[in-house]
């Protein structure tokens, strides 16, 4: 399934997204979060940044920026999950499959 992403991600998705980088000083990438609207259609942070503040930056960042209120978490990822709730998030809706129809749960969540 991620192979199959991997082309959609870089010339479908990404390029209709507002998308903001977390770079130390280095210049070394460690997450990334896109936007549309007020939704927030990807946010990826890498391995080793996990559990460091990147995500709540980035969060934050598009919530002030850009008016981020909604989100969509794919039920499986409870790590996700955790991670929007903390951030004050509520689960407004549930579908049975992801965007492009796979049987993934997706759980609907808004800035509460």
């Amino acid at each position: 399934d991620i192979a199959a992403l991997r082309p959609l991600l870089l010339n479908a998705y990404l390029p209709n997204l507002r998308v903001v980088i977390a770079r130390d000083e280095a210049g070394v990438i460690h997450g990334f979060l896109g936007v549309d609207e007020n939704r927030i259609e990807m946010l990826f942070i890498d391995d080793v940044s996990r559990g460091k503040g990147v995500g709540k930056l980035l969060l934050k960042y598009a919530i002030e920026h850009f008016g981020a209120n909604e989100v969509d978490v794919n039920e499986q990822n409870p790590q996700g999950v955790a991670f929007y709730r903390h951030m004050g998030f509520e689960q407004v809706g549930r579908s049975e499959l992801d965007g492009q129809g796979n049987p993934f749960p997706l759980l609907h969540m808004r800035l509460g």
